[in-house]
């Protein structure tokens, strides 16, 4: 169901977005997310039992408002692993500073909050299961280098496509974005596809 379909549901989605974001690893409470979306702690509770609840289906609620389905669509309509591989990392690349700020207030709370680290792990394995598809795809054309098993292939990509990457990369020590996506796709071409310099 659309968040948008429940406009209290979205009025508390809205708040914890916020909430998150703009307090990087300050624990977000429910009383002071159901005050800032103007609703009961009750009400608040209705929609969501749980924190976990809460933080996973705000991350859910950034994708629908940054339109995923349709960004990830030229990634699952590839018909070549190289093409899919290509369209995977170029989705998730252009995704990453969009969620970065939310991303990074989970990752430090879930140091010490339990409820900020199931929710980044299930949207981790979100992330994975693009990279399996990807490397899936390469071992089905033949093209998935043989320096890798499927397992490793996948963990490989998944840790080259990791928040902190993109963290070290563009934000630290500077590199713009574009070259950030040229350079993580040129890794990953040459690390598992096999005969790719």
């Amino acid at each position: 169901m659309s968040s948008e379909k429940n406009p209290t549901r979205t009025r508390i989605l809205k708040a914890a977005w916020e909430l998150l974001e703009s307090s990087p690893g300050v624990a977000a409470r429910m009383s002071d997310i159901a005050k800032k979306a103007g609703v009961s702690r009750q009400a608040l509770y209705l929609h969501f039992p749980n924190r976990t609840e809460l933080f996973v289906a705000t991350t859910k609620y950034m994708d629908e408002v940054y339109r995923v389905r349709e960004k990830l669509a030229p990634s699952r309509a590839a018909t070549t692993g190289e093409a899919r591989l290509e369209a995977f990392i170029a989705a998730w690349s252009a995704y990453v500073p969009k969620i970065y700020g939310i991303a990074k207030t989970l990752i430090v709370m879930s140091e010490t909050d339990e409820d900020a680290a199931r929710a980044w792990a299930e949207r981790m394995q979100d992330m994975r299961e693009g990279c399996e598809a990807a490397v899936a795809a390469l071992a089905r054309d033949g093209a998935l280098s043989a320096d890798y098993s499927e397992t490793e292939a996948t963990d490989l990509l998944w840790t080259l496509l990791s928040l902190q990457t993109w963290e070290s990369l563009v934000v630290r020590c500077g590199w713009d974005q574009a070259r950030y996506t040229a350079t993580v796709l040129s890794l990953a071409r040459r690390a598992l596809v096999a005969g790719a310099d």
